[in-house]
């Protein structure tokens, strides 16, 4: 799980990756034959049984830098990923972050070169809004309209969503579920954990090569554990 990739010393929230680390954690996957790819195809591969040396890679919030510097990244390395981006923020910044940077988000072309270099496009709503705390209008809004102007800006019909800030409740996995996704990614979702409330690590500035093979390890203990609790298992 990445969001923004930039150069960018104020960091409040920890949401910001240098493109030098990105491309070292890039490189670090490769030299491990690993293979990060968007999370439509990692769930194609694990069904069929062939997704063992595959990793899903995520960019959440839409950042107008995923093209600029996380796209040419990805392709160097034989890499692809998952964008979630907020089609009702296009063009605009991060304001739910009150603490700042000010970081620009993806405008409709940018969406469209994203997918045109190979990368997935999801939803993460319209607004980057806690779903957990939405009434019922807003919720059914935020899933089905995001879902439908992105169809719209890249001629097809996004199969992933992520719930912003990661909030998920069974309320949100349902409404996902209604809303047509194949897939939504959450962060720790606990009990919920499943298709549509994948779990995932995060990664940032920090995660070197150590770090990083601490993570992997942990979130395949989360991970079988959540399996072994009848939570689900794709992943």
């Amino acid at each position: 799980m990445y969001h923004s990739v930039d150069e960018c010393r104020d960091d409040p929230y920890l949401v910001t990756v240098t493109p030098e680390r990105l491309r070292r954690q890039l490189a670090w996957l490769r030299r491990r034959g690993l293979t990060g790819v968007g999370v439509r195809e990692l769930l194609r591969a694990h069904a069929a049984g062939r997704a063992r040396r595959l990793v899903g890679l995520t960019f959440d919030d839409g950042y107008a830098d995923f093209v600029e510097h996380a796209v040419p990244a990805l392709l160097r390395y034989g890499h692809t990923a998952t964008v979630f981006v907020l089609p009702g923020r296009l063009g605009g910044v991060n304001a739910w972050d009150e603490k700042g940077p000010r970081k620009p988000l993806l405008t409709a072309d940018g969406i469209r070169a994203a997918a045109a270099a190979g990368m997935e496009v999801g939803s993460h709503g319209l607004l980057h809004l806690d779903l957990t705390a939405a009434d019922d209008d807003v919720l059914t809004a935020e899933l089905t309209e995001s879902r439908s102007r992105l169809a719209d800006i890249t001629g097809r019909t996004p199969t992933g969503f992520c719930y912003p800030y990661g909030a998920t409740d069974a309320r949100a996995v349902a409404a996902a579920r209604r809303a047509g996704y194949g897939y939504a990614c959450s962060v720790d979702p606990g009990p919920l954990a499943g298709t549509f409330a994948l779990p995932r690590a995060y990664i940032g500035q920090r995660d070197a090569a150590g770090r990083l093979n601490a993570k992997r390890l942990l979130h395949r203990l989360r991970t079988a554990k959540g399996a072994a609790g009848g939570g689900g298992a794709d992943r």
